[in-house]
C-alpha cells in the first residue's frame, strides 16, 4: 500500500514537472478585440456608410410621418364622406410607414452583421499570420482573461497589420 502511494505521488510530480516543462515553451499574446475592431479602418468606414443610409432613411420616415399628419390635420375640415376616405387613406399611410420602417431596420441589421462578420473574420486571418509568423502558441482575446502582462498585449501591431493590409 505503502508503494503504491510513493509510486502515485511520483506520477503526480512527473506529471506536473511535465507541464510546467511544457508550459515553458509556449509563448502566449493576448489582442483587445473591441480595440482593434473599432480602430481598423473599414469599420470606421462602413460606419459612415451606416449612419448616412440611417439619416437617409429617417427623413425618408419623417416625411412620411408629416404627411400622415397633415392629413389628419384636415380631417376637421372635411365632410363625412371625404373624412372615411381620408382615414382609410391615413390608416393605409400608417401601415406603408411601420412595413417601411422595419423593411428598412432589417436590411439595415442584415448589412451591418454581414459586414461585422467579414471585418471579424479579416481579424482572424491577420491575427493567425502574425502568431505563425511570431511563433505563438496562443493568442487569446483579452475579454476572456482576468489579467495580461502589457507586454503580451499585440493590439497595436494587430490594428497595424490590419490597417496596412485594407489600404493595399
Amino acid at each position: 500500500m505503502k508503494a503504491l502511494k510513493v509510486f502515485g505521488l511520483t506520477l503526480m510530480f512527473g506529471f506536473l514537472t511535465m507541464g510546467i516543462c511544457l508550459a515553458a515553451d509556449l509563448k502566449i499574446a493576448y489582442v483587445d478585440l473591441s480595440k482593434v475592431f473599432d480602430g481598423y479602418q473599414k469599420t470606421k468606414e462602413f460606419d459612415a456608410v451606416l449612419q448616412s443610409e440611417g439619416e437617409s432613411f429617417q427623413k425618408e420616415r419623417d416625411a412620411m410621418i408629416q404627411k400622415i399628419q397633415d392629413a389628419q390635420s384636415k380631417l376637421d375640415l372635411m365632410k363625412d364622406a371625404q373624412k372615411t376616405a381620408m382615414q382609410a387613406d391615413i390608416e393605409k399611410q400608417k401601415n406603408d410607414v411601420v412595413a417601411y420602417d422595419k423593411e428598412k431596420r432589417t436590411e439595415l441589421a442584415k448589412r451591418r452583421d454581414g459586414k461585422v462578420r467579414e471585418i471579424l473574420t479579416e481579424i482572424q486571418k491577420i491575427v493567425s499570420d502574425m502568431a505563425k509568423k511570431e511563433g505563438y502558441t496562443y493568442v487569446l482575446n483579452d475579454r476572456v482573461m482576468i489579467y495580461g502582462d502589457p507586454q503580451s498585449n499585440i493590439t497595436d501591431e494587430v490594428l497595424k497589420a490590419l490597417n496596412d493590409s485594407y489600404r493595399k
